[in-house]
């Protein structure tokens, strides 16, 4: 028993350590900030054919991997030849370089140096493109006479197609297989090659900016040395527009065929419009040196952590910022306080079952408003015989839904008949799956949803687990997702759905998720009421139908409906419309496999994701009105935030929950941040940073804006009696007197602190008030809390500088210094000290998790199409 012991706690140790040390490189990397910047939208008007239309890009400075808005008007209505786009279409790329000097009125980059032509090489039948329209292939013509003719690439061979080369920012020039190559593709691009403008003239696209940490090719953001100034690297929008005239002037005279080339060929070039776009740096500005302090925690907080840093590392203040699940935090702060420093949380420790407060002060302050949020990417594709105005909105996006909750039930329990793909071939259902015959393909069909959104009655959406059946959700356990499983709760017709009462419909709960044992496969009730995870309970497995895959290559619910890292990547793979399901098999490649086919075909796009809200302000996602405990249906915009806020209630730190959010106003998923910390268990230093931490985030940290350091796109303003509970809760980590156990002595040298006398802002144990607790509104202030007032030094959209706070000058000069090893000794203390914490295990499933997470978000960079937990 005791080798055993000693085995298992060596392997806690080891395994703690190699996955803190892949968090410590993670964190030790830096990523964007999520601030979408105002006053810096253009508007462009276009040249010859199109000089009556304006181009608007919404966003144009302080760029970072974000979604901007390109819009136009003064168009003329896109055309079809079949299902492929014929005539007067808008295609959108991004490029790098200095202005060519080609277009004086207006500058803008070489062809060669735009990441365009990733259009798919298989499965095209239902693609809308020509293969030239949608790649650099071109025609050579010394003198040209038709768009899609080139008059300097392939004169080599003139009877052939030839293609325009891409350079890359460090100079690698691809001359063939451009649709395919090395740098980019179609998993990878972020090009629009379709854009439908409408019977009205106007449009609008989502465009997806890219910084060098998701196209290294492109180089967008990296500093570089000009005369001895260093800016980040500058890019380009490029907006290529197609018409419906000749290089005559006269209309294309075949309008059965596709006539358009491709946007990069010398004849489209002509009528480019380009758009500089303006990076934050995607490296470090933060001064080595200085002392780090950790912070870990709710993702809830990531954005408006970014976006402080900026701020706080010009007065020599670094804050590491570790993403975790934050039942796992609220673990990992109790087990192991002194090196988890601060942790953001919803919840007050001991809020878990099995777990209890650690004895001495926890001192909660409230630091930001937040929420989840259902985002989605869903297009119109009208059905035969629809009315004309459903008609004239083909391909155009919706931009509101409303839901309950037991639609979302549905969708998080598998209960559509296509969520369980292949259980029901032609009407005869698999064996035990005869309950999924009854029920509704996918949510379009539904006709509880149709009941609230009813011009999806219209809508033809292809139900597939691609699509309707299911969200996209992130892998680990979080406060968000025991959020919305109690606002699922909180509703009785979702409740009774999910003990098994069919809907008004006949709609069934799929049983693996029946809260009634009786019926439940497994003979134990699912209970809703104690989750905080998106289980995928259901154990249906087949060879996906259609796929030619051979009968051992079965897949399985995780496969037909892959998590996510975390919240950041559902909205950022819902922009792209890629769900991740790798449905086509590969009877080519060695070893053959399933393969993914890349983003959803424009036009008919439906994706579906449980995200926070400032993650879907970044990625431009339209989101949900969901209903709340009044009734009523809510958008999770700053007055419904705030209004939540306002009933929130508990002892320790007041909780939103969505049961007493009766406010007619409230957004039912809410959630207040907040940040922990134990005082007797960090130093003094330690609690004078984090003290700074917090008197920044109640005073100009929650002033909403696009500089650095402001509130980011997706947060509520605090209330001006929440952030006075913020001060008081820094001001009594800056005065605590009690006891300490960690190195440099508490404030004035003794005391001691474990019950009724704890600090103002402070939780004594048993349930003293908190910083945190008490509700309230108003509008922020600077002047509400001390702040740093030093000239602010923008990192550029790199995440909190963890690491680089260790070193001393005479150290490398390098942020990976000590990042690896820090991290290993943090891991290998968390793997040996979280079973014996009294609550949950710090998994290697969470913390491996948590590196993931960081990897997306921070700027670790990664494949396109690998972001699947299988």
């Amino acid at each position: 028993m005791r080798r055993t012991r000693t085995r298992n706690a060596l392997i806690r140790l080891l395994a703690g350590a190699a996955v803190g040390a892949l968090a410590g490189l993670a964190v030790a990397q830096t990523a964007p900030t999520a601030t979408a910047a105002t006053g810096s939208a253009v508007t462009v008007s276009g040249r010859g054919e199109f000089q009556d239309m304006k181009f608007t890009v919404s966003q144009t400075k302080d760029l970072t991997s974000q979604a901007v808005t390109v819009s136009w008007t003064g168009g003329t209505p896109t055309t079809f030849a079949g299902t492929q786009f014929n005539t007067d279409f808008v295609q959108i790329m991004q490029c790098w370089g200095d202005d060519d000097g080609t277009v004086p009125a207006n500058p803008g980059p070489s062809r060669t140096q735009c990441q365009y032509g990733a259009s798919p090489t298989t499965n095209r039948t239902s693609w809308p493109g020509n293969g030239q329209d949608d790649t650099r292939q071109i025609f050579y013509s010394a003198d040209p006479t038709n768009y899609g003719q080139d008059n300097r690439y392939g004169a080599a061979n003139p009877n052939a197609p030839g293609e325009v080369p891409f350079t890359s920012v460090d100079g690698t020039t691809i001359t063939t297989n451009t649709q395919n190559n090395a740098l980019f593709n179609y998993n990878t691009t972020n090009e629009i090659d379709f854009a439908r403008t409408g019977t009205n003239g106007t449009g609008k696209e989502y465009f997806e900016v890219q910084t060098a940490n998701e196209a290294p090719h492109l180089g967008c953001g990296i500093p570089v040395t000009t005369d001895g100034v260093t800016r980040p690297r500058s890019c380009w929008l490029v907006i290529v527009p197609q018409g419906h005239l000749d290089l005559d002037g006269k209309p294309y005279a075949d309008q059965s065929q596709v006539n358009a080339g491709s946007p990069v060929s010398s004849t489209n070039w002509k009528n480019r419009i380009a758009v500089r776009l303006d990076f934050n740096s995607v490296g470090s500005n933060c001064a080595l040196g200085a002392d780090e302090r950790p912070t870990t925690g709710s993702e809830l907080a990531a954005d408006a952590m970014t976006s402080w840093q900026a701020q706080l590392c010009s007065v020599g203040k670094v804050y590491g910022y570790t993403e975790l699940g934050e039942p796992d935090t609220r673990s990992r702060l109790i087990s192991d306080a002194s090196s988890t420093g601060l942790a953001f949380t919803t919840r007050k420790l001991g809020a878990d079952a099995g777990t209890s407060a650690p004895s001495g002060t926890t001192t909660y302050a409230p630091v930001a408003l937040s929420g989840a949020v259902i985002g989605f990417t869903i297009e119109r594709r009208p059905k035969s015989g629809a009315p004309d105005s459903i008609a004239k909105l083909a391909g155009t996006k919706v931009e509101s839904l409303r839901l309950n909750q037991r639609l979302v039930a549905k969708l998080l329990t598998e209960s559509y008949r296509n969520s369980t793909w292949g259980s029901v071939i032609n009407g005869t259902a698999a064996k035990g799956y005869g309950w999924t015959k009854s029920n509704p393909a996918g949510i379009a069909s539904d006709p509880e949803f149709i009941a609230l959104n009813p011009e999806f009655q219209y809508l033809s959406v292809a139900e597939t687990p691609a699509t309707d059946t299911d969200l996209i959700t992130s892998l680990g356990h979080s406060d968000t997702a025991r959020a919305i499983w109690q606002w699922v709760l909180a509703d009785k017709d979702a409740r009774q759905f999910l003990a098994g009462v069919p809907d008004d419909d006949g709609m069934r709960v799929n049983p693996y998720y029946s809260t009634n044992a009786d019926l439940n496969p497994t003979g134990i009730a699912f209970d809703p009421s104690s989750t905080d995870d998106y289980p995928k309970s259901d154990p249906w497995c087949t060879v996906p139908p259609g796929s030619d895959a051979p009968a051992t290559a079965t897949q399985c619910m995780t496969d037909f409906h892959p998590y996510v890292d975390d919240m950041h990547s559902g909205a950022l793979h819902t922009r792209r419309a890629d769900t991740l399901w790798k449905s086509t098999w590969d009877a080519l490649s060695s070893p053959q496999a399933y393969k993914s086919p890349g983003p959803q075909t424009v036009g008919s796009r439906f994706v579906i994701t449980i995200t926070d809200t400032a993650s879907a302000a970044r990625y431009g996602l339209q989101t949900a009105e969901l209903k709340n405990t009044a009734g009523t249906y809510v958008a999770p915009s700053t007055a419904g935030l705030t209004a939540a806020a306002a009933t929130a209630t508990g002892s320790g730190i007041a909780e939103i929950t969505p049961a007493d959010a009766t406010a007619k106003g409230a957004y039912p998923l809410s959630e207040l941040v907040y940040a922990a910390v134990r005082p007797g268990k960090v130093s003094k230093a330690a609690r004078q940073d984090y003290a700074a931490l917090l008197h920044y985030a109640a005073a100009t940290g929650q002033t909403p804006g696009a500089d650095p350091g402001k509130l980011p796109d997706g947060y509520a303003p605090l209330s001006a009696k929440l952030r006075a509970q913020t001060v008081k809760a820094a001001d009594a980590l800056l005065h605590y007197t009690g006891p300490s156990s960690a190195g440099g002595g508490s404030a004035d040298g003794g005391g001691t602190d474990t019950g009724g006398g704890a600090p103002t802002g402070t939780s004594a144990v048993g349930g003293g008030t908190t910083g945190g607790a008490g509700t309230g509104t108003g509008t922020p202030a600077d002047g509400a809390g001390t702040s740093p007032s030093a000239k602010p030094s923008f990192d550029g959209g790199k995440a909190l500088e963890t690491t680089a706070a260790g070193n001393t000058p005479a150290d490398p000069d390098t942020p990976l210094r000590y990042a690896v090893p820090v991290g290993a000794a943090l891991g290998a203390v968390a793997g040996v000290g979280a079973p014996f914490a009294g609550g949950r295990r710090l998994s290697m499933a969470s913390v491996t998790t948590a590196v993931r997470r960081l990897r997306a978000r921070r700027g670790w960079p990664r494949p396109r199409g690998g972001a699947a937990h299988q």
